[in-house]
């Protein structure tokens, strides 16, 4: 079957330091017509399991541990079974969110998942979160970036957790080394290209944050 990439738009709150924000996360959901994976399962586990219309959903995967990535994840998990996979250095966001619930497996920079015959490659890009990381799908042609890059900027690194020289550097080493055309499927907001992005980054670097 052919692999495609589904996108769903899910609204709730962030928050974090004591502040709380209406958002809307970008869930995407990658497979085929059996099998899936879910990257953020983003405050509406009913509507993730709609968009997964029946497939076999074979893992919840976080690009991050704030909570509007995460706050759905155990209920989805509940509900398919689903393994969630968490880099070890959020595991203190996680935990603000979810005390009482583990995340089943470990993200680890390098690390192939395949789901319906493609690889996502995991690119650990502490900035935004510590354990922050993006996915690579080079049969695709895209990389999943949850909210280390948006069109136009990285990820907001004035919150705890966070920190602005830490995320430059994994765009500039990490994203910027993969090719121009590649298709950037942020955590929030509209989706954007390498390319597009790669000229930004002095000017990113120049504004501090």
């Amino acid at each position: 079957m052919t692999v495609r990439v589904d996108h769903l738009v899910t609204s709730g709150t962030f928050s974090l330091d004591g502040g709380t924000w209406d958002v809307d996360n970008n869930v995407w959901i990658v497979g085929d017509g059996a099998e899936a994976v879910v990257i953020d399962a983003a405050h509406d586990a009913d509507a993730i399991l709609r968009a997964l219309d029946g497939r076999t959903l074979r893992a919840i995967i976080c690009t991050h541990a704030h909570n509007d990535h995460i706050d759905a994840a155990p209920a989805l998990a509940a509900r398919t079974g689903a393994r969630i996979l968490l880099h070890p250095d959020d595991l203190p966001l996680w935990k603000q969110t979810h005390p009482d619930t583990a995340p089943d497996g470990e993200l680890t920079d390098g690390q192939v998942l395949t789901i319906a015959g493609t690889d996502l490659r995991v690119l650990h890009t502490p900035g935004h979160a510590p354990g922050a990381v993006c996915l690579h799908a080079p049969d695709l042609n895209t990389v999943f970036t949850g909210d280390t890059l948006f069109q136009g900027g990285p990820g907001a690194t004035g919150r705890s957790f966070s920190d602005f020289p830490t995320i430059v550097d994994s765009i500039r080493d990490r994203l910027l080394t993969l090719p121009p055309a590649t298709v950037v499927r942020t955590g929030h907001g509209d989706s954007t290209t390498i390319g597009d992005e790669a000229p930004h980054l002095a000017e990113w670097i120049a504004r501090g944050h």
